[in-house]
């Protein structure tokens, strides 16, 4: 599986998604540090010169400058996925809030408002649970909706959803 993944693709994503992997193997951390123990150990033949402590601050600069790079394109592959997945789920639930797809391109404010209504739901349910209740029914979100509940309540209707 992970074979066909690499194959596709532009030549950059598939050299980002083979480099960040390679990066995060256990044998990369092993040969960085023989180089710095190499680097180390020819300290006195050179004489802990400026141009030998220079050899090793410029490789590690230039690397780290360039996987920097590599690994925020495969990070912002794999949540954009994420994100696809996630909405597909939430698409695919019968009674779901719609509302919720690419909430990650919604204005901060809008977010925040939403994720605070979101809060609320939970903390209700920890109450819920505190005093025995269940808490898996089906609680829809935000201010405007309790409010057409509580209507709704009062006038003897049963609430929906």
């Amino acid at each position: 599986m992970h074979g066909r993944a690499y194959r596709r693709g532009s030549w950059f994503t598939r050299f980002a998604k083979g480099t960040a992997h390679a990066a995060g193997a256990p044998a990369t951390f092993c040969v960085a540090v023989v180089i710095i123990l190499l680097w180390a150990a020819t300290g006195p033949f050179f004489g802990f010169s400026d141009t030998w402590q220079l050899v090793i601050n410029t490789g590690t600069t230039i690397i780290t400058f360039l996987m920097v790079f590599l690994i925020q394109n495969t990070q912002n592959r794999d949540s954009e996925a994420i994100q696809v997945k996630l909405d597909e789920l939430i698409r695919s639930i019968d009674g779901a809030h719609l509302a919720l797809l690419d909430l990650e391109d919604l204005p901060d404010e809008d977010l925040q408002r939403i994720c605070h209504d979101y809060r609320a739901l939970a903390k209700e349910a920890r109450k819920d649970l505190r005093a025995g209740k269940t808490d898996t029914d089906v609680r829809e979100v935000g201010p405007k909706h309790r409010e057409l509940l509580g209507e709704k309540r009062r006038r003897g209707k049963k609430p929906e959803g």
